[in-house]
């Protein structure tokens, strides 16, 4: 099966699982248990109108976000906004044991509420695949009941109530959600560190001897991409490490480097800002004094 599919509706997944219609037009708890590829699903691509939560063990299907893909076989929780391009290759002719569940939400639930703006606040909804939030027990515990409070609330008889308590439950899910990644981001330390390491030695292979000149300071985007990660997940770690954003860091390498060549060599403020990638040295003075409270010349005045 080729091309790229569009759901603008919740009914438009169901359908395509081969899943009754929701019960609700804007929200829709899916048992993943019950989720049916068609027979010819090889590769299928698609764009969504609406959120979804995905809380999923054991998928015989290997998902791709950007380049990068992804085996569920352990309790892991992503987040999709309307818009992403999502890819996912079934595994053809193997006994699935799939379990989880994935919560629907259409952004039209949302609308004249807190949770519309603030919700595009929260950076794991562009968080790739592979960085998905790895659960524990008591974590998926916690996410699950959630899923089925919000289950449960649509299933009644709504009323006039029935959304502020659907939207506090969503609230509750990605407190919950930013909560269990700062933990992750804390806990898998070695990998997480590793992970810094390598940010260090490409920063370094970057700042080398004319590479700046020639390329220019690396982007945010450009050191996320080389680094296999979504700038928004580097980000993230790196606040949670080191207290700076991926800007802030490769600034303040940047600005080390600048201290070197300010103190161990006689080149000008022009050549050392040229040096450094900075089309204008007035740029380089400019963030050189943001950072140390000096400017170039100050400080090697003030070193020597």
């Amino acid at each position: 099966m080729t091309g790229t599919f569009r759901f603008h509706t919740l009914s438009d997944l169901h359908a395509y699982y081969g899943l009754p219609g929701p019960e609700h037009p804007m929200i829709s708890l899916i048992d993943y248990s019950k989720v049916k590829y068609p027979d010819d699903t090889g590769t299928l691509k698609w764009l969504q109108d609406f959120y979804m939560f995905a809380l999923k063990r054991n998928v015989q299907a290997k998902f791709n976000y950007g380049q990068q893909p992804y085996d569920f076989d352990s309790g892991v929780l992503s987040f999709f906004a309307p818009e992403q391009l999502l890819q996912v290759q079934i595994k053809p002719h193997v006994e699935i044991n799939q379990t989880g569940w994935l919560l629907l939400v259409h952004p039209d639930l949302l609308w004249n509420t807190s949770l519309a703006a603030q919700i595009k606040n929260y950076e794991f909804f562009h968080y790739k695949v592979n960085e998905a939030l790895f659960l524990s027990e008591k974590e998926e515990a916690v996410i699950a009941e959630i899923f089925r409070k919000i289950e449960k609330e649509y299933q009644s008889n709504m009323d006039r109530f029935s959304q502020s308590l659907i939207i506090n439950q969503l609230e509750y899910l990605l407190i919950y959600a930013d909560r269990f990644y700062n933990r992750q981001f804390l806990t898998r330390k070695i990998n997480n560190h590793q992970i810094l390491d390598k940010l260090e030695a490409l920063l370094q292979m970057h700042f080398a001897e004319d590479k700046l000149i020639d390329e220019g300071i690396p982007t945010v985007q450009q050191v996320a991409d080389e680094l296999h990660l979504s700038a928004n997940y580097l980000s993230t770690l790196l606040k949670v490490l080191t207290g700076q954003s991926t800007q802030q860091f490769i600034h303040n390498k940047l600005i080390e480097k600048a201290k070197q060549l300010l103190s161990a060599t006689n080149l000008s403020v022009s050549e050392i800002a040229y040096s450094l990638g900075f089309e204008h040295s007035q740029s380089f003075s400019k963030l050189f004094k943001s950072k140390t409270d000096f400017t170039p010349m100050e400080f090697r005045q003030a070193f020597n």
